[in-house]
């Protein structure tokens, strides 16, 4: 696992023959926690309850779903854990895949994640915040298309401009949106439990009565929920900017988590106590339809209320995944598979302001060429195979190469249990029900594979790339960095 620096984007430096930059370590335990707290917490747990009810059939095995997705969140964070000790370099997936099996699957990697999964993260996560945030303003009807499209571009460029003027500042927003979506959590939780003091548990009365047996519909609730689970491993994307990463890591991974997935379930027995199966499968707003029912007359004069809690929360949602988004770029690039450019950083402060400008391009195009259903239908499918690759990875190397030092180790059961899912949610809409986002995905990557061969192995780099490369360095006053993994 020798880290290799011949970058294949050879260009002019400005500040050649001086000491090349690094990213400041900036992010401590709390900012880290907030990261992945912060990005799991966005629109799922108030979208996608209704439809894992729904597949399920019955109060506690829905429970019992929520409660086994953040499981194997866990397990899957505890695994990459693992791997951020061995492999201590940022960029997640890629620089475990780079590291472990070569620079080909790496590639195909990058060119998936940089121009793809990252971006249409970041894309889905501002489309869901724009609905609702426009919708107090459309009472009774349906808002429209361009004016969610708007605020979803407009959330992106003021995303872009926190994250590319200051670090701390970027990583303070998180807290803040982190701290207020709790807050909104913990009024549901709250609420719902001063319902069960009073009585009202009859919802949980034969609550395993009309449950479903069948394989496809316990899968579809499960990929329900791992949807509002994703972010598990957003800070493995920034481990050279942790603070003590040995330490920061794991010790975020094991408070966030639990953390998210205890809230989940007493958000969602909240909604069981406040509503009926019934209510809550015919809610289009889950948290809406609570407010109403549990809050009562409190609810006069607050229908908007929940609206603004959902909007801060994917807002956050938003804030955590274009965050490590540009970081996934910023490494890519670094390695020597994407212009030389997008691993330079602003020299007066060391943010990788090319890399947050390219992801947040690419989300602009896909939020004005998309919707949020084929986003997410791109996004999970090709975030799942990758997760599964870097677990195969992890179990290699523990198979292989146990002596590689490292400071956590997990048990080789969890990660094959995370290996286990992975591969069924990526093979069960191919199998049960193909779609034409699959073809477009195979194209993609067949395209990339052109380009690997071209650009990487064969080193065919038009000539104005060092120029245009040179002016950019320049105009963005941005200058090469380097990262020591000893």
């Amino acid at each position: 696992m020798r880290k290799t620096t011949d970058s294949p984007h050879s260009s002019t430096d400005v500040s050649e023959g001086k000491e090349k930059l690094r990213l400041k370590q900036e992010v401590g335990l709390i900012s880290g926690v907030s990261l992945i707290a912060g990005t799991m917490i966005g629109s799922g747990i108030f979208m996608s309850p209704e439809w894992v009810l729904d597949h399920m059939r019955s109060p506690a095995s829905s429970l019992l779903i929520w409660g086994a997705c953040g499981l194997l969140g866990m397990f899957g964070a505890l695994s990459y854990t693992e791997l951020g000790t061995i492999i201590k370099e940022s960029g997640g997936e890629y620089i475990y895949i780079l590291r472990i099996f070569g620079s080909f699957p790496a590639f195909l990697v990058a060119y998936n994640s940089v121009i793809l999964v990252r971006p249409a993260g970041l894309a889905a996560a501002c489309l869901s915040f724009a609905e609702y945030a426009v919708a107090p303003f459309y009472p009774g009807c349906s808002s429209p298309p361009v004016v969610i499209k708007c605020t979803a571009a407009a959330c992106i460029l003021l995303l872009t401009i926190i994250n590319c003027l200051n670090m701390r500042l970027a990583t303070s927003v998180m807290n803040i949106f982190t701290a207020a979506k709790l807050l909104a959590l913990l009024v549901i939780v709250v609420g719902g439990l001063v319902l069960l003091t009073r009585g009202q548990t009859q919802r949980f009365h034969s609550a395993f009565q009309n449950t479903t047996t069948g394989i496809r519909a316990v899968g579809v609730a499960f990929y329900q929920g791992l949807w509002s689970y994703n972010g598990w491993n957003n800070l493995n994307y920034v481990i050279e900017e942790l603070k003590k990463p040995e330490v920061t890591l794991p010790r975020a991974v094991m408070i966030a988590i639990p953390l998210v997935t205890c809230l989940y379930l007493l958000v969602n027995m909240s909604y069981l106590a406040a509503m009926t199966p019934s209510e809550l499968l015919s809610s289009g707003a889950v948290a809406a339809t609570w407010e109403v029912n549990g809050l009562g007359s409190w609810a006069i004069g607050m229908a908007q209320l929940m609206s603004l809690f959902v909007a801060l929360s994917m807002s956050g949602s938003s804030s955590g995944t274009f965050f490590t988004g540009g970081r996934v770029c910023y490494v890519v690039s670094r390695e020597g598979h994407m212009p030389d450019i997008l691993s330079m950083a602003l020299m007066r402060c060391l943010i990788p302001s090319p890399a947050l400008l390219f992801t947040s391009a690419m989300s602009l195009i896909m939020i004005i060429s998309g919707n949020f259903t084929t986003i997410v239908n791109f996004f999970s499918l090709i975030a799942w195979f990758f997760y599964g690759m870097t677990i195969s990875g992890l179990l290699y190397l523990k198979i292989k190469k146990p002596e590689l030092p490292r400071s956590y180790k997990v048990p080789i059961i969890i990660p094959i249990i995370v290996l286990m899912p992975a591969v069924y949610l990526v093979l069960a809409p191919v199998i049960d029900q193909p779609q034409f986002e699959i073809l477009y995905i195979i194209l993609f990557t067949f395209s990339g594979v052109i380009l690997y061969f071209s650009l990487v192995r064969f080193k065919c780099h038009p000539r104005f790339l060092q120029r245009v490369t040179l002016h950019l360095q320049l105009f963005l006053e941005v200058a090469p960095t380097t990262w020591d993994a000893n």
